[in-house]
């Protein structure tokens, strides 16, 4: 074949130039160093250039660029753009939704690099766990920071609970959310029971064989009424639990699964969906705002009292229509300084205990060896007070009724007031207080009155199980506290304010009897003034 035809030099070097530089750039000869300056500098610039890709409006220098930091960014999206200073102050919130979420984080954080060198087998468990404490470079210190993380979760759902229900906020239109947080409630109770198993300890062998058996409770009434045989609810129960008869290999496996797969997924959902619920319900609940009346010919300022929707012919109908703009601040930086703030709070608090309070670690369960006393954790204590009295009240039938009743309470309570205020006001104030008082009164007396003349089994030893079931100490506190509730709506004539009494009934009885579980109950579940009383054999 013939060779190509060539260019002469000049045409060669007119062709390079347009592959190299191309329309609006440089020409370039073979040769020139304005590559490698072009290169270099592209390089120096990378940080900015990646910075600009990620935040494309600019710096938050102005309220229309913090704006659009909010908006834009797929973390802060659960903020406002702008926030009411009241939402700012501590006083409103504490802080623990925000304490809670981080604690979250933390414990699954410290949950992966434990599953690490943990086996989730019978036979290695404990042998991991001491590895883990004793051998693995800062484990025993992810262990206790995991551990205090966990107790300061329930704490703090706990309390948020509390807050949320005091101030109002699970009023229309936030009652769904209230339902969301129930659920989280549930969870971090599921979540802290499951993974107390998982060293494989006599502490924890024997707590989750507590659990077992209080699943199995409902025989109590199946037993009473004769039919165990065929319709067998609490062995059903137990099994679905263990996976056997027994606290085994089966237990174990599950009880990792669901601690470390399946409840912190379904966690992660319901808080997803707890903090979009805060955002579409207006943000956090406060007090309406007191605005002076527009004088006559004068025009309100633009955005100052309603959102407008569809060209501004129909007024909007979500929750921040009528929210004025005064006294709001962008959400960035200042919310974010505060979630910033408080988050770094939380984690300094779990690294001083856990490097100061190691969790603890017992020898490796022996189902032979049972532990007295056998206790759970201390945010069951209180449920197993009730149950030392009757297992199925105390841990299916009471624990049920207070779940599903506190779910129900936006919708039974619908009185129209101002969210976002302590105790409803001075009056909701001096209802708590008295109810406390009462409630501390009676639980105290009950407690005192069990320790020192039993109860009806010991008055009457061959009294029907079922009659125990049903009139027991913990039913008879539930009754009382009912009946309390309901004096107080009649004198009040506020439905309100019968909520804020048997709410507080429960939290104070709850804290009562987990403090007398805690410190007073020794060997045989038997009452001690202290644990230098308990017998030495």
């Amino acid at each position: 074949m013939p060779d190509a035809p060539t260019k002469p030099p000049a045409q060669q070097d007119e062709t390079r130039r347009e592959r190299v530089g191309g329309e609006g750039r440089h020409e370039r000869r073979a040769g020139d160093p304005g590559a490698i300056r072009d290169y270099t500098r592209n390089l120096l610039r990378a940080p900015r250039a990646i910075r600009d890709s990620i935040v494309r409006h600019g710096a938050p220098t102005s309220d229309r660029a913090r704006s659009q930091t909010v908006t834009s960014n797929f973390f802060l999206h659960i903020l406002s753009v702008r926030i009411h200073l009241h939402s700012l102050r501590f006083s409103t919130t504490l802080g623990l939704g925000v304490i809670t979420m981080v604690l979250f984080i933390i414990l699954v954080i410290t949950g992966v690099l434990l599953m690490i060198y943990y086996k989730p087998d019978v036979n290695e468990a404990y042998n991991s766990m001491q590895d883990i404490m004793y051998v693995v470079p800062t484990g025993r210190f992810m262990r206790n920071i995991h551990r205090w993380s966990a107790h300061g979760m329930v704490a703090c759902v706990i309390l948020h609970m509390a807050r949320v229900f005091y101030t109002s906020a699970y009023k229309k239109p936030r009652e769904i959310n209230w339902v969301l947080g129930m659920m989280l409630f549930v969870l971090t109770l599921f979540l802290s029971f499951t993974g107390y198993l998982l060293p494989w300890d006599q502490l924890a062998f024997w707590a989750i064989t507590i659990g077992a058996n209080i699943a199995q409770s409902p025989r109590e009434i199946t037993d009473a009424l004769g039919i165990t045989q065929s319709f067998d609810v609490g062995g059903a129960q137990k099994e679905l639990l263990l996976g056997a008869h027994y606290v085994g290999q089966e237990a174990l496996t599950r009880f990792y699964v669901l601690h470390c797969v399946v409840l912190p997924l379904a966690t992660a959902l319901v808080i997803a969906l707890h903090f979009w619920r805060i955002r579409k319900d207006g943000g956090l609940a406060r007090p309406a705002e007191r605005i002076p009346a527009t004088p006559p010919g004068e025009r309100k300022a633009a955005g100052s009292s309603k959102t407008w929707g569809l060209m501004a012919v129909v007024p909007g109908k979500t929750p921040a229509v009528d929210k004025e703009l005064a006294n709001t601040v962008p959400a960035y930086p200042n919310a974010l300084y505060a979630i910033a703030a408080l988050s770094m709070l939380t984690v300094m608090v779990m690294l001083i205990l856990g490097y100061f309070f190691d969790a603890p670690l017992t020898e490796m369960a022996n189902p032979a060896v049972p532990e007295n006393p056998a206790k759970a954790p201390w945010y069951f204590l209180g449920l197993q007070e009730l149950v030392s009295y009757s297992a199925f009240a105390g841990g299916v039938g009471i624990p049920a009724i207070v779940v599903i009743g506190l779910a129900l309470i936006p919708y039974l309570d619908r009185e129209k007031e101002e969210p976002g205020r302590w105790f409803s006001g001075r009056d909701g104030r001096r209802v708590a207080i008295y109810t406390a008082i009462f409630t501390a009164v009676v639980t105290i007396v009950m407690l005192a009155l069990t320790v020192r003349y039993g109860w009806l089994r010991n008055w009457y030893p061959d009294i029907p199980q079922i009659v125990i079931t049903l009139f027991n100490p913990g039913t008879v506190l539930v009754a009382i506290f009912a009946l309390w509730s309901v004096a107080t709506v009649r004198r009040t004539q506020s439905t309100r304010y019968g909520a804020i009494a048997l709410f507080t009934c429960f939290i104070i009885a709850f804290v009562i009897m987990t403090y007398f579980a805690t410190v007073h109950r020794g060997p045989n579940w038997e009452f001690y003034w202290t644990t230098s009383d308990w017998p030495t054999h």
